[in-house]
């Protein structure tokens, strides 16, 4: 990245830039804590047909708990960028800062990697035996395109495509909407010659879920958030949909008019919850409410950035009855026992 470049993108983009070339990942991570996750799983050795973890899952224990931080000191008028660049600066000297904020932050547990695992367990309960990269999967470098950075996000697709070719990949079955967009609609764009098949989790599902015998253990209302680039980007609006009504048990609750392609953005994504955080809060709250007023039981949306947010305005609005879970984890939930 150019000084010049550099200096016309906020803080928060660049430390993610930064992350992404020189680790493989958005909070430049050492690779293997990206599989971390995976630990105990058999997945399908050798097989030309991968499962795409990508970054958001993974890394939400850590991004949940650096969101609210930056929330919270635009609140206070303290400058957003300066924890941003406080963690910039341990880097320079060779500090592995995210590493150290794993130990120390009580909600580094975890977090939305379970999602990961019941996916796969969903995957499998369906016939469905995919193989995973672990360590050496690449990243889809998504952040950089949508910063504007074209020239540094098709240096990234050319290496991420070799890698998946040396590995036999033949087919892609992603998670996180961000990564599918990317791997599905602009690595043809940047790559000649790209032909790896690629699609959502949801699609896979939503093929099968009407014989599945799909019974969630109690009767429950559920209303579902569209996230953007999923419904938006990927045109998968009612394949959720239709795996929700195939849920035994569920009954589906939708605001009147923000759902679908109206559906009422959450303030997340693109990294805006870096750059304009107390704005992005706001957004949350609001769309949380939309939501709770449907009267559900359960929010279920199908996104690492659209969980954050969501849980953080259900928190914002002291909403203690409302469980916000990922598509993945509701699926799980209902498969049959």
């Amino acid at each position: 990245m150019s000084k010049s470049t550099r200096g016309s993108i906020p803080p928060g983009l660049t430390y993610i830039a930064d992350n992404i070339h020189s680790g493989g990942n958005i909070l430049g991570l050492p690779k293997g804590d990206k599989s971390k996750w995976a630990h105990g799983i058999e997945f399908h050795k050798g097989s030309s047909t991968m499962f795409f973890a990508g970054c958001g899952y993974q890394y939400s224990a850590m991004l949940g708990p650096l969101s609210d931080m930056l929330k919270k000191a635009e609140s206070m008028s303290i400058n957003p960028d300066l924890p941003v660049l406080m963690a910039g600066l341990p880097k320079k000297l060779g500090v592995d800062i995210a590493g150290l904020y794993t130990k120390f932050v009580p909600k580094a547990d975890g977090g939305d990697a379970e999602i990961l695992r019941d996916a796969v367990k969903v995957l499998k309960a369906l016939g469905v035996e995919p193989g995973y990269l672990g360590a050496e999967e690449p990243c889809c470098g998504a952040p950089l395109y949508h910063m504007g950075l074209r020239n540094e996000f098709t240096d990234n697709s050319h290496k991420a495509y070799e890698k998946l070719k040396a590995a036999g990949i033949r087919e892609i079955i992603s998670i996180v909407p961000s990564c599918t967009h990317a791997l599905k609609n602009l690595f043809p764009k940047t790559v000649p010659g790209f032909d790896i098949e690629v699609r959502h989790f949801i699609e896979i599902v939503a093929a099968k879920a009407s014989h599945a015998g799909l019974k969630y253990p109690e009767k429950v209302k559920v209303t579902y958030h569209d996230p953007c680039q999923l419904g938006r980007y990927l045109g998968l609006f009612q394949q959720p949909r239709h795996v929700l009504k195939s849920i035994e048990n569920i009954e589906l609750v939708e605001p009147a008019w923000t759902s679908g392609e109206w559906s009422t953005c959450c303030g997340g994504g693109g990294g805006f919850e870096a750059v304009f955080p107390e704005i992005s809060q706001t957004l949350a709250a609001g769309r949380a409410k939309e939501l709770i007023d449907t009267g559900a039981a359960i929010i279920a949306t199908h996104c690492p950035g659209c969980l954050l947010q969501l849980k953080s305005g259900i928190k914002q609005l002291k909403e203690n009855n409302v469980e916000v879970l990922d598509l993945a984890t509701l699926v799980a939930r209902a498969l049959p026992k």
